[in-house]
């Protein structure tokens, strides 16, 4: 065999092969720094309520029990296709402006970022005063007050932005302190709630007791300290009793449920904080409704 005519009759099939328009696609110049642009992304989750879920711990007390709750709460989600969760630990989303990338392959480019229009409800477990800017505070306030969208502050949600009022206002109080995990008696102030009529009435967690902007009449209790089953000390603390754990409130347009339950690992697999967590989620979506007419106070 020829081997100067095979290796010519081989190259000039690799001409072709190279020739192709599918190749010519592929081996088409990019301009550094810049890839080629695409078009809109389709929602993989269209028709589905999207949660966003928050553990921004940068500049407050991290709780091991994040990481476990952010996976249940995902979780949750996908077994009972009430929503679709999101999670960070960031604040980044936390905006109703648009989300444009940075550096040198990013700058000035759209990176498939969701803000806050994308969101139905927002599932919070920060702590301390946060990285959030002016104008992201004012464009969360407006998502649940202007918008009617839901917000579900978990556990440590107490403890975060003391410095910001209006955070406060509208979860409905701040933690002026906390008790050491025990079992301490509970009380079902709403059982028609979803998911409070079966919560257990003895509960090991460690539970706060709230200051301002918390007072009776500003929230609907669902669950709370049982104050005849605290010790003397410990009621001293709250002397009027008044001590709510996980309650639900309106906040303008907009839903908020809180709920204290949370502290350790083994909590988020409690099937029974699992459903009163799944019920005040799916609440604060607008999947469901409840009476949650403010405590007389």
């Amino acid at each position: 065999m020829d081997l100067r005519k095979l290796a010519s009759a081989a190259l000039a099939a690799l001409g072709l092969i190279i020739g192709s328009p599918a190749v010519a696609r592929q081996a088409a110049p990019v301009t550094a720094g810049a890839p080629p642009a695409r078009g809109a992304m389709p929602d993989a989750y269209a028709g589905k309520k999207k949660l966003l879920v928050i553990a921004d711990v940068q500049s407050g007390f991290h709780h091991d029990s994040i990481n476990h709750a952010m996976a249940v709460v995902e979780r949750l989600g996908r077994e009972t296709g009430a929503y679709v969760a999101f999670l960070r630990t960031d604040s980044q989303m936390i905006t109703k402006q648009p989300l444009i990338g940075k550096g040198a392959r990013y700058t000035g480019r759209p990176i498939n970022a969701k803000n806050l229009d994308y969101f139905d409800a927002i599932f919070f477990m920060g702590s301390g005063e946060g990285t959030l800017t002016p104008q992201q505070k004012a464009d969360l306030l407006a998502f649940v007050h202007e918008d009617g969208k839901g917000f579900v502050a978990a556990h440590a949600a107490t403890i975060a932005y003391f410095d910001w009022p209006e955070y406060g206002e509208m979860i409905g109080g701040v933690m002026a302190g906390e008790w050491p995990i025990e079992p301490t008696g509970l009380i079902i102030s709403d059982p028609k709630f979803p998911g409070a009529a079966t919560f257990p009435t003895t509960f090991a967690d460690q539970f706060p007791y709230l200051k301002e902007p918390y007072a009776k009449g500003k929230v609907h209790t669902i669950v709370r300290v049982d104050p005849a089953k605290l010790k003397p000390e410990q009621l001293a603390k709250r002397p009027d009793g008044d001590l709510p754990i996980v309650w639900a409130r309106t906040y303008g347009k907009g839903r908020v449920f809180s709920s204290a339950l949370g502290h350790r690992d083994e909590v988020w697999d409690d099937p029974a904080v699992q459903k009163l967590y799944l019920e005040g989620i799916k609440w604060a979506l607008g999947v469901t409704d409840a009476d949650v007419t403010p405590d007389r106070p």
